[in-house]
């Protein structure tokens, strides 16, 4: 299956990186928003890394020009119907992604794949409101999505080996690498990732030592890019607590039961880098836009 157009369901954080590789790509985009507002805050974030690749010399004037005439925004279903793939991008809760797998399952070609960014969700359960069930996919990609090389590709139960070679080979023309998980709670990243985090707010909860000599012993010790508490700032603490409890509503395991302190952190608004203090705090200008 020749992939000629893709869409994107949101252009938040994750959705507007999407949109951004795969224009790059060469792939005309269609990105739909929930209102126009959302939608030009959207696409100017994709303006606004193209112009940083730019200026770090990673593209050209022509390329980054080409590659913005490829996309185009709605706030519409409709026009997912000229699409051979769509990407949902959409706020992590089921119930919202199931509404959305059924609209689209009504919208695009029938030979279309649907595929979700779901960093832990259930493909399968996804699948299970639409008609095509053989043709739905998990594609988990990486913050920041134009950075990051890798892509998590989720085969639900019923996901054709067809479908899943549809993807690996749409992920390489992206330049990513890929894995492959079964669709099980957290994949392959946040089955491991969630625990080690988790780990490590219990060790600053019980006194183990400070949070900044915690990252620094795990960047130097273990040679991770940054420590779990400045890696919590960045995802998010409200994305990291979502993700631990419907890990722990699946596993009924203590390993990814949050710790009291993180659950606070999130009722204080204390999310990390978009609202300029978690673990750390942040200059303004790295607040990251919701």
């Amino acid at each position: 299956m020749a992939m000629k157009k893709v869409g994107v369901v949101g252009c938040g954080l994750m959705g507007s990186g999407i949109v951004e590789v795969c224009a790059r790509a060469g792939y005309k985009v269609t990105v739909r928003e929930v209102d126009d507002t959302q939608l030009q805050r959207g696409l100017q974030r994709v303006q606004d890394s193209l112009s940083t690749a730019l200026g770090r010399q990673k593209i050209t004037l022509e390329e980054m020009d080409a590659t913005l005439e490829r996309i185009n925004g709605t706030t519409q279903f409709a026009p997912f119907a000229e699409c051979d793939l769509v990407i949902e991008a959409a706020i992590e809760k089921m119930a919202v992604k199931k509404e959305i797998f059924a609209t689209l399952d009504q919208v695009v070609p029938a030979t279309g794949i649907l595929a979700s960014n779901t960093s832990s969700l259930s493909i399968t359960e996804m699948a299970s409101v639409t008609r095509r069930p053989k043709q739905v996919v998990g594609m988990h990609f990486f913050n920041p999505v134009p950075v990051m090389p890798l892509l998590e590709l989720v085969q639900g139960l019923l996901t054709s080996s067809e479908t899943m070679d549809v993807a690996t080979q749409f992920g390489k023309s992206l330049h990513k690498t890929i894995v492959v998980a079964k669709d099980n709670p957290g994949f392959i990243v946040n089955l491991l990732l969630i625990p080690y985090i988790l780990d490590a707010i219990r060790a600053l909860e019980n006194g183990v030592a400070t949070k900044e000599d915690i990252d620094a012993a795990i960047q130097l010790g273990l040679s991770h890019p940054m420590g779990p508490f400045a890696l919590l700032d960045f995802v998010g603490l409200d994305t990291a607590l979502f993700v631990a409890d419907a890990m722990y509503q699946e596993f009924r395991d203590i390993r990814y039961a949050a710790p009291p302190l993180l659950r606070r952190m999130v009722v204080a608004g204390l999310l990390g880098r978009k609202s300029g203090r978690g673990f750390y705090e942040y200059p303004r200008k790295e607040q990251s836009q919701k």
